[in-house]
């Protein structure tokens, strides 16, 4: 199996940091990153070798991750959605569910997938939809607008949901791909907005998509669900990969802007002490203090990731409907933990990192975006809250 490290080389990494700022500058897409990624097979990264892929574990996805972010944290945050997708199709596989070969064929077939699933002012996110869904004859017209959809410039699989108008059975809520042949060909009833121009993680161009009357045909349904909280396995597929795979893009911001902060502190000399600043022990206690929070993150991260691995085998975990909690949970504490060492780094560095093009500067702004990506601290807290204290007394 192809190490992590092998994949992605030391050369490539610093060919894509060396990228990041003029795209993040130009408010551009990562296409060269993207090419460069796809080119060593990164798109199939999750997909089994038996149908021709790397044969990752999402452990080891993780770690990719991780490592591309600390390059690029937008380009790993774009091509995280299209590694979601994938993962959907690596836990059915677990499960021995035959939905997977699907998007596994797809994937290697060269297909790129995004994820259509955000939506404004739906708080229930995977668990209801604002998006309408008629029925047809060849499945469903779909009517309504779908943000931050990263990879907006070369996704051709577009994973949705939907709510089936006018449906009262227990299943209204319809997930599954709208198509196009490739990503410069118009899809019937989509219409990208150029409207990304986001404070950070600008390369990712997860601009909005209008969705009216695009065709989701019955071929290309995933599934249908209540819409309320359920086991579904490609809900929960959807759900654990998302967080997990968030969580190693955050990690990896943290290991950047702790790498940063250490060359700048060992190099950088104080002129009233004749010594450099990581011999302060103010300056020390900041940048350890970033290395137990990522420490603290990374352990949950690599263990929740070993568990969904462990799916099918007699080594799964009986986490039961303590798993969504587990997912959000570990997104939550990832997210934050980047944020609080990104802050910690830009301490311990001094104000020359307070100016537009500095690294550090970039990764304030980029890890920003890990408070607005569901689960936020306000749904987390409050799902916990009722696993352990039930429901709220009317």
């Amino acid at each position: 199996m192809t190490a992590v490290t092998e994949l992605l080389s030391d050369e490539l990494l610093a060919e894509i940091r060396d990228r990041a700022a003029a795209t993040d500058r130009d408010n551009a897409f990562f296409a060269e990153d993207f090419d460069a990624l796809r080119e060593i097979g990164y798109l199939r990264m999750l997909v089994p070798r038996e149908f021709g892929g790397l044969g990752f574990t999402l452990e080891q996805a993780a770690q990719a991750q991780r490592r591309l972010a600390t390059a690029a944290p937008a380009t790993a945050l774009g091509i995280n959605m299209h590694h979601v997708i994938v993962g959907i199709g690596h836990t059915l596989h677990l499960r021995g569910d035959d939905r997977a070969q699907r998007i596994f064929l797809d994937a290697v077939a060269g297909e790129v997938f995004a994820f259509g699933i955000s939506e404004a002012g739906n708080d229930s996110v995977l668990f209801d939809a604002t998006t309408s869904a008629e029925p047809v004859a060849e499945g469903w017209r779909l009517h309504g607008t779908k943000i931050f959809t990263s990879l907006s410039p070369r996704w051709t699989r577009l994973l949705v949901h939907a709510r089936v108008s006018g449906d009262d059975d227990a299943a209204p809520l319809v997930f599954g791909f709208l198509t196009r042949e490739d990503h410069e060909s118009p899809a019937e009833g989509v219409t990208v907005r150029e409207d990304w121009d986001a404070l950070g993680m600008r390369a990712s161009k997860s601009c909005t998509t209008v969705l009216d009357g695009a065709l989701l045909r019955t071929e290309n349904v995933l599934t249908r669900t209540p819409a309320a909280p359920n086991p579904d396995p490609v809900v929960w597929g959807i759900f654990g990969c998302f967080e997990l795979l968030l969580a190693a893009v955050y990690t990896g911001i943290a290991d950047r802007a702790i790498d940063v902060a250490v060359e700048i502190t060992t190099t950088r000399r104080s002129l009233a002490k004749d010594a450099p600043y990581s011999d302060d022990p103010d300056i020390r206690r900041h940048v350890a203090g970033a290395g137990v929070l990522r420490d603290g993150a990374e352990l949950q991260l690599r263990q929740l990731c070993a568990d969904v691995d462990a799916l099918g085998s007699d080594r799964e975990p009986a986490h039961g409907p303590r798993w969504f909690i587990l997912f959000s949970g570990v997104k939550h504490r990832a997210t934050e933990a980047a944020r609080a060492v990104v802050d910690l780094a830009l301490r311990a560095s001094g104000g020359a990192q307070y100016r537009r093009g500095s690294e550090l500067e970039r990764l304030y702004r980029d890890v920003l975006a890990g408070m607005y990506h569901p689960s936020d601290e306000e749904s987390v807290h409050a799902a916990t809250a009722k696993s352990l204290l039930g429901p709220v007394s009317s």
